[in-house]
């Protein structure tokens, strides 16, 4: 007698319960509600049935103190019991809808980073500790934020590392690295660089054709100035297509590097299909190779094995 329910138009309704002893007792209602959902329909000798997917918020709350505000959470806990297969309820949930927030923020505030000109490359040298030559560099990006100042990839690139941003910023990475060699070349200087590429966009369908496009810019550049640095969890994830993707770079003379070696589960199988030139191993087992017993075994059997397949 003291609940509300309302068809607030098309198939959506709204269900106020008053006078809830403690949170959880909304909880047999909503099994009521799915129950009378489900209830089978006849219509001219066919039964039909449809099934209710449903949001709740509780109240009172810090987040909302109106009617239109608790609308909003319970449609997007509706949203959430869609997605997780209908048939059920979701209850908001205010921490979680605030880090939602917060990553769509902060996607928007690099997608206005990218195009106000605000990442910069820094370019860390690869040195032979033999010879102690400069042999090349490894291009690394940050963020020149206006109001926070120099931001390290930790702080940002988790936020596109499965977005389609990621791929625009790598495209940026990529000309912006062609550029810095073409001044270089321009000086007499003649160093490779290396840029790291991840999933989505060595997975893209156009990735090589994108890369000789840019390439094709930068003509004094040879394209063997490139190398790709790919992780070894982005190569595996899907190997014939991974394969397709480097061997059409390869064709026109780009290098590729797989980083982080030995983190994963690597396959021979892998190196002999992967046409890699050059095998990063995990720093993990280079930092304590000299405490941690176990780590020296692991380096020399990747250097022979790096050695077998002809890598560096």
């Amino acid at each position: 007698e003291s609940d509300t329910v309302a068809r607030l138009g098309g198939d959506e309704f709204a269900v106020v319960l008053t006078d809830l002893a403690t949170e959880h007792d909304y909880l047999p209602v909503m099994e009521r509600l799915l129950a009378a959902a489900a209830d089978p329909v006849m219509a001219q000798d066919k039964v039909l049935r449809v099934s209710a997917s449903i949001g709740v918020t509780l109240y009172p709350q810090v987040d909302a103190d109106n009617a239109d505000q608790l609308m909003r959470q319970a449609d997007q806990a509706m949203y959430q019991a869609k997605l997780a297969g209908k048939n059920r309820y979701h209850q908001y949930d205010a921490a979680r809808d605030q880090a939602i927030r917060s990553h769509h923020e902060m996607l928007d505030a690099i997608r206005q980073a990218l195009r106000n000109g605000e990442f910069v490359l820094y370019y860390q040298p690869k040195v032979n500790m033999r010879s102690g030559e400069v042999v090349g560099a490894e291009a690394l990006i940050r963020w020149q934020h206006p109001q926070e100042g120099l931001l390290a990839p930790a702080r940002f690139l988790p936020f596109v590392e499965h977005h389609a941003l990621s791929i625009d910023i790598g495209e940026w990475v990529i000309a912006t690295a062609l550029r810095q060699l073409e001044q270089w070349q321009a000086l007499g200087l003649r160093l490779s660089v290396s840029v790291n590429v991840g999933a989505p966009q060595l997975q893209h369908p156009d990735f090589a054709a994108h890369l000789q496009a840019l390439l094709a810019m930068h003509p004094t550049v040879p394209a063997d100035c490139i190398e790709i640095e790919v992780l070894e969890t982005s190569a595996l994830a899907d190997v014939a297509h991974t394969s397709r993707a480097m061997q059409a770079c390869a064709e026109f003379g780009v290098r590729f590097a797989l980083d982080d070696f030995g983190t994963g589960y690597p396959s021979l199988m892998y190196l002999k299909q992967l046409p890699i030139s050059t095998i990063k191993i995990d720093q993990g087992f280079v930092r304590h190779m000299l405490e941690d017993t176990d780590n020296l075994p692991i380096l020399e059997g990747v250097l022979t094995l790096a050695r077998g397949f002809g890598r560096s």
